[in-house]
């Protein structure tokens, strides 16, 4: 009776499927091969190393977050077609694209986009020159490295004008650097002073408070609040942790996106306390309001002057017209 069993089983099962499975914000990617769906997504927890607590997984397709959950519509899947694992409360967002997509593509591909990126944003300096004070300091460098020939030829400019360009990129960028080195000096000067106080005050605590009420304050402090999810991607929070002064490095679009996120979830995210994810959402705010009254201020006086000429590279990109 038990072979009788078996035997319909081993006749009907279903060959392997070769598939490649990644986390929503990973960039490693794993080959895993699979005869159905519940057999690929037990796979997939196990080789990406997914907490039984967050489970059940959810699989979707890379490319543009298809669910798939019908076992036939996974047997119709090509071979070694890309699968993103969604644990539990997870969701897929094309957003993740923009900081882990490298492995979707090949080698040609990465080229093209690189070379779409810089002239991307040399078309938004075509539109509007004030975009300069809006971008980040990685794309602020991606139009210095661009030789100048090539960008005068995407802007339809003279190779002069195109280095009084650069030349303000540059300038741009070194005046950031400068106030992420001044802001870090001071923020070691206030650690300092900081540092000073709280010694002070655990000396004066020391001769005024009993031992055991000590403690109970101490342990009293140690409790920490529920983890909270953020939405920012990892590129994000990679610059926001790492960098001394990383309100400098993000554009204004990344910038609006730190504000909106809630201060608890920031803190959990990065590991920090709230009063410190507190501040840095304040010092966004701060830049981010300095770009748009600099961006008011440039177009009001383009205004007042009638025209584009008074733009130290020139009647920017008008010349176009005349011809």
């Amino acid at each position: 009776r038990g072979p009788s069993r078996r035997a319909p089983r081993t006749a009907m099962a279903a060959p392997l499927k070769r598939c490649l499975v990644r986390r929503r914000d990973g960039r490693e990617q794993h080959g895993v091969a699979a005869s159905c769906l519940r057999e690929l997504r037990d796979k997939a927890s196990g080789i990406l190393a997914i907490d039984k607590a967050r489970e059940p997984i959810t699989l979707v397709l890379a490319e543009d977050g298809t669910i798939v959950d019908d076992e036939d519509y996974f047997l119709c899947l090509p071979s070694n077609t890309k699968f993103v694992a969604l644990a539990k409360n997870e969701k897929w967002s094309s957003k993740s694209l923009d900081s882990s997509t490298a492995w979707l593509s090949e080698s040609v591909d990465e080229v093209d986009s690189a070379a779409e990126k810089w002239k991307q944003l040399a078309r938004q300096l075509k539109d509007d020159l004030s975009n300069i004070i809006l971008m980040s300091e990685e794309d602020l460098q991606v139009l210095i490295d661009v030789p100048r020939s090539d960008l005068a030829e995407e802007l339809a400019q003279s190779q002069t004008k195109i280095q009084v360009l650069q030349d303000t990129l540059q300038q741009v960028l070194d005046r950031r650097e400068e106030e992420r080195q001044s802001r870090q000096l001071l923020g070691l000067y206030l650690e300092a002073l900081k540092n000073e106080d709280s010694i002070l005050s655990k000396v004066a605590e020391s001769e005024t408070v009993p031992r055991k009420e000590m403690d109970v304050v101490d342990t009293g402090t140690s409790s920490t609040g529920t983890p909270a999810k953020t939405a920012l991607s990892d590129q994000i929070l990679a610059a926001l942790k790492e960098k001394p002064a990383p309100e400098l490095c993000l554009d204004s679009q990344d910038l609006e996106l730190v504000l909106k996120e809630d201060t608890q979830a920031l803190a959990s995210a990065l590991r920090w306390d709230k009063q410190k994810a507190e501040t840095l959402q304040q010092a966004c705010d701060q830049e981010l309001s300095k770009r748009l009254q600099q961006v008011q201020t440039l177009h009001s006086l383009r205004s007042t002057s009638k025209g584009k000429k008074t733009l130290p590279w020139g009647d920017w990109p008008s010349s176009k017209r005349k011809k």
